[in-house]
């Protein structure tokens, strides 16, 4: 959803500039089959411009209706019920038997929910967006109401100072465990439901080695929205024009490797073709607060750099469950674009906690839900240590 969320940042940029007024339509809930989960968004322009989706495209002309007749410019929910078999033909002809809810809010910068979205995309920082998507008994407006960060909290609008004081800790709670939740309180003669939804800075994905093979791999995440720092050890500067669309170039050696700044939770690829340099890149990586480390080579090959390395060190048996060698989905790839795309396909299923199986073989709903108490956590962590430094970096800005 990364790459979405950047292209409704980018969309939202451009209406502040034009001076358009802005909407924001995001999916609270969903039951049933739904095309999107909670947590899907859809911009939407006073002129019709919409970004992002929410649904298969058969949602989206309505919301913007709906921005139209929001003359008091407060936050509603629009409830889409698709359950009833007469829906294929008098409704919107989805055939998903789901019901889904979306929020609707008016963009008001400074305080807004897109508004702190960027500042966790610029800053790569995660954070809590917490949202109120229903009110029982009280005139608690509808909408974003409270952001969270590991450094500060902000209260957007006018929103009761218990209903604050009781959603504070399950925000923090949703940051250390990066789930995100739909809480109900029940507050003297009322009661709010509350979805306090976790957001995740752009995936930092670190590559290793600057070949012919590299390339893709930094394509396939960058379409994806990932943030890719690529490192070359062979200091060719011509990396720096070859990898153009990538966030970052470090040029290095194999022995200052060492001197990188990991970001904790990153994930990392490497393709040096080259032992001596894959075995000091493991060295790095193998005891670092890293999810996922891909290895391009063969089993004997791995084994080998394994012994190697454990001839100095003995490594734990989750440091090791990290490494994914052959790295890749077992899809048929020969090509690099092919490889590429086994790769980042792996690295997202293992981010989202999934097999990586066809859709077909699978027996649950597609879309988790979001449930109403923390669960145990799946070891991911995303923290920003900021941008990693060796010898020569060329960042773009």
């Amino acid at each position: 959803m990364s790459s979405e969320i950047q292209s409704i940042l980018n969309a939202f940029e451009q209406s502040q500039r034009q001076g358009k007024a802005a909407f924001l339509a995001t999916v609270v809930g969903t039951q049933g089959s739904t095309y999107r989960r909670p947590g899907a968004r859809l911009f939407i322009t006073d002129d019709g411009e919409t970004v992002g989706l929410v649904s298969g495209g058969c949602l989206e002309r309505d919301l913007f209706e709906h921005t139209q007749l929001m003359q008091d410019n407060r936050p509603k929910i629009v409830t889409y019920d698709h359950t009833a078999t007469e829906d294929i033909l008098w409704g919107f002809g989805l055939g998903c038997t789901g019901t889904v809810q979306v929020l609707v809010e008016p963009l008001n910068p400074p305080h807004d929910s897109l508004t702190f979205l960027a500042q966790c995309w610029r800053d790569r920082v995660p954070g809590v967006l917490v949202s109120i998507i229903q009110v029982e008994g009280s005139a608690t407006q509808l909408g974003a109401c409270l952001t969270l960060t590991s450094d500060s909290i902000s209260v957007l609008g006018k929103t009761e100072p218990d209903l604050i004081d009781a959603i504070i800790p399950d925000a923090q709670s949703v940051l250390q465990h990066q789930q995100s939740v739909v809480r109900q309180y029940e507050l003297a003669t009322r009661r709010v439901q509350v979805l306090l939804e976790f957001i995740q800075p752009p995936i930092p994905l670190l590559i290793f080695g600057a070949g012919q093979d590299a390339m893709p791999i930094a394509e396939f995440a960058k379409t994806l929205g990932w943030h890719v720092t690529v490192i070359d050890c062979r200091a060719n500067p011509l990396s720096y024009q070859r990898f153009a669309s990538s966030d970052q170039v470090i040029l290095t050696r194999r022995d200052t490797l060492d001197r990188l700044a990991i970001p904790t939770g990153a994930v990392a690829v490497i393709v040096t073709h080259n032992y001596y340099d894959d075995l000091e890149t493991l060295r790095v990586l193998l005891p670092a607060s890293i999810h996922y480390i891909g290895l391009l080579g063969s089993k004997q090959r791995t084994k080998r750099l394994l012994q190697e390395l454990q001839q100095e060190t003995i490594y734990t048996e989750v440091q090791l469950s990290k490494l994914y060698a052959p790295v890749g989905l077992d899809i048929g790839a020969e090509i690099p674009a092919a490889i590429a795309l086994a790769i980042v396909a792996e690295i997202q299923a293992v981010l989202s906690g999934r097999s990586g199986n066809s859709l077909k073989y699978r027996n649950a709903s597609i879309h988790e839900t979001y449930p109403d108490r923390i669960t145990p956590p799946r070891g991911r962590s995303f923290e920003e240590n900021g941008n990693a430094q060796a010898v020569t970096a060329h960042s773009r800005t």
